[in-house]
């Protein structure tokens, strides 16, 4: 009877094994999903404070201390969006936008827009991001990169400038929204 009890147990725990294995599998995050939400959490931060900040403030850099030649609030919006686009250059991803017609937006609006569109480009790139492309090599020169280390680099550089744009607003006296009570 033990041995029976102990063959029952070890033929379930056989017909378990590739059951698990098999559900795993189905249900294992995709890279592109992981860093879709890392970067769909910074987005609602940089978008929040972009559009916290007064139009007639988007011309504002710090002139005390050490600023000298820092980009403006709104120059510092528009790099971010050119960048957005940069990064997955090459990539083929439709919907690209030249720097140059970006570095020429003037109004909050216009900048504001690009941005929101400069993260939808960003998302359709990550989204391309599989466990079988993640370590493909992108780029040649300083810029060969995985494209999971590009994604990555690409996520740290909108919390770089989230943290400049930080400082930009409350230099202006305004709380980010992400920092207010309840936050994002």
């Amino acid at each position: 009877m033990k041995m029976i009890r102990m063959f029952c147990i070890a033929l379930l725990c056989c017909l378990a094994v590739p059951a698990t294995f098999t559900f795993a599998q189905a249900t294992q995050a995709v890279p592109g999903d992981t860093y879709n939400h890392l970067m769909t959490m910074l987005e609602k931060e940089v978008v929040g404070a972009a559009d916290a900040m007064p139009a007639d403030k988007y011309n504002f850099a710090p002139t005390q201390g050490e600023f000298k030649g820092v980009r403006t609030f709104g120059g510092q919006v528009k790099h971010l969006a050119e960048s957005n686009y940069e990064f997955f250059e090459g990539w083929n991803i439709p919907g690209a936008v030249k720097e140059a017609d970006i570095e020429k937006l003037t109004s909050k609006d216009d900048i504001m827009k690009a941005l929101k569109d400069s993260y939808t480009f960003a998302h359709s790139a990550l989204s391309t991001i599989t466990a079988a492309n993640a370590f493909t090599i992108e780029g040649s020169g300083e810029r060969k990169w995985t494209r999971g280390g590009l994604a990555a680099f690409c996520i740290a550089h909108s919390m770089d400038h989230y943290g400049q744009m930080v400082v930009y607003l409350r230099m202006n006296g305004i709380v980010p929204p992400a920092s207010r009570q309840g936050g994002m």
